[in-house]
């Protein structure tokens, strides 16, 4: 049965931080402790990479078909304690009951992908120029992966990039975000510790920024950063890791245009446009932050959208009715607050806002937004949207890509084929016709352009990012040298 530890897990132990302080996790709707952790130093992280490391030989040497059957344990083990696990996140997250089911169906199916990666550490055998030689390239690992993970469904983001680099034969090391240690780190810890993973190769850290500094990302032994989290933070990793000459994958930041042409659906595209902005309180990347709309059906649409969001329940996690729970910290709605006021005060018009309680944020809707109002161009990474009017599909496409963001988006229209027409010029790295701006699937590129990213997962393209080819060449004859 799932225990929330709230420990560190190096090399195989439950263990708490060196440095002294105590992280105190709470619950974002009612401020009651979760959890105390010890936090993590740099000697922590030292301890856990190079356990990592160690475990990763022992890891090799275990036969593909048993690393699944790893994957497999584990995915029983969350379905029997499903009940539980939803606990945690509502407790923690701030996240509804339907936000878990979410998120955990997302978790089973990246682990039953990975499950799949031991199976396809494929090579080749290529021609050589060179008489009597062949070339073989071996896919191997990296070595070994450091993961650090956000807030907002830290159970699948970290999963994300935890499950395809053990499943492509790497250690790890997970560092996830100070809001959410448990579902974001040590559970993940454990649900693997009771697959049977080997001791020491999936270690949990948690720590913060104050007491470690650039540690997880200058190590010297992991050679891929795995970051998902903001555009501003991301930027620090990537500079940082480059420096030490790592490789990083970075899922950052989002401002994603969710566009209605004139010929859509509007019952349809407005319950869309609830769920692409609303779910979980707007705390995700791929959230539409714009809803850009044609202006023969905009002001139909803005009625539509405004009576739909209305219905929206906002309070505790727990209740049934509940489909916005709290911000991550009342701080964090107190900084959007101000946001929405400055917006105002920039010309835009709400015709939707109520109150602000705590964590607890009620939807607000905006009108008379600029493209190049600061609104319009940031995350919000809130329960905040702009409904925006455009003339044509040349418009709508400027209008979109008028942002340093290009995570996700949508587009409705009943034709299929001008739908995708418009998507493919929207400079962004997902884009679906007729369906909302959240979307995941476990074998489909994930990513983004511009400032939202850099790198894929998913699919072959984890199995890509978690892997390195290696080239070993065999000279059957004795080859002629010039001198």
């Amino acid at each position: 049965m799932v225990t929330a530890v709230s420990r560190q897990l190096i090399d195989g132990q439950w263990q708490d931080g060196s440095s002294g302080q105590v992280l105190v996790d709470r619950n974002p709707y009612d401020g009651s402790v979760i959890a105390e952790f010890p936090v993590a130093t740099p000697d922590d992280i030292d301890a856990a990479y190079r356990a990592a490391a160690r475990a990763k030989e022992e890891w090799d040497r275990v036969n593909p078909y048993a690393k699944r059957t790893v994957f497999e344990n584990a995915v029983k083990y969350i379905e029997s304690s499903f009940g539980e696990i939803t606990e945690i996140i509502v407790d923690e997250l701030g996240g509804t009951r339907l936000k878990a089911g979410f998120e955990i169906g997302l978790v089973l199916d990246m682990l039953k992908e990975a499950g799949t990666f031991p199976l396809r550490m494929e090579g080749k055998i290529l021609p050589s120029a060179v008489d009597e030689r062949e070339n073989f390239l071996y896919r191997v690992p990296v070595g070994v992966v450091g993961v650090i993970s956000p807030f907002n469904f830290p159970f699948f983001l970290s999963m994300k990039s935890v499950a395809p680099a053990l499943g492509a034969g790497n250690g790890v090391v997970l560092k996830p975000h100070e809001e959410t240690p448990i579902m974001g780190g040590t559970l993940i810890g454990k649900i693997f510790e009771e697959a049977g993973l080997p001791s020491g190769l999936l270690n949990v850290v948690v720590t913060e920024i104050p007491a470690i500094g650039d540690a997880f990302v200058e190590h010297p032994i992991p050679r891929v950063i795995s970051f998902t989290g903001s555009t501003a933070v991301g930027r620090h990793v990537a500079e940082v890791g480059a420096r030490n000459f790592k490789k990083v994958l970075l899922e950052l930041g989002g401002n994603s245009a969710f566009i209605v042409l004139d010929d859509a659906d509007l019952e349809y595209a407005v319950d869309a446009a609830v769920f692409s902005r609303f779910t979980h309180q707007g705390q995700i990347c791929m959230s539409a932050n714009r809803v850009l709309v044609h202006q023969d059906v905009f002001k139909e649409f803005a009625e539509r959208f405004v009576e739909k969001v209305k219905t929206l329940a906002v309070g505790d996690p727990r209740a049934d009715d509940t489909v916005m729970g709290p911000l991550i910290t009342a701080k964090q709605a107190e900084n959007l607050n101000a946001v929405v006021d400055q917006a105002i005060a920039d010309g835009a018009t709400p015709i939707l806002r109520g109150g602000v309680d705590g964590g607890l944020f009620d939807p607000v809707v905006l009108l008379d937004v600029k493209p190049d109002m600061d609104i319009a161009q940031r995350e919000l990474f809130g329960p905040v949207v702009s409904l925006i009017p455009f003339k044509d599909d040349d418009d709508a496409v400027e209008i979109a890509n008028n942002t340093q963001f290009g995570l996700s988006g949508a587009v409705h229209t009943s034709d299929i084929d001008r739908g995708v027409a418009l998507a493919k010029r929207v400079q962004t790295g997902m884009i679906h016709v007729n369906d909302c701006t959240i979307h995941d699937e476990p074998i489909v590129a994930f990513g983004g352009e511009k400032q939202s990213g850099l790198g894929r997962l998913n699919g072959p393209w984890s199995l890509d990012e978690f892997t390195t080819m290696k080239w070993v060449s065999v000279n059957h004859g004795r080859r002629r040298f010039p001198y």
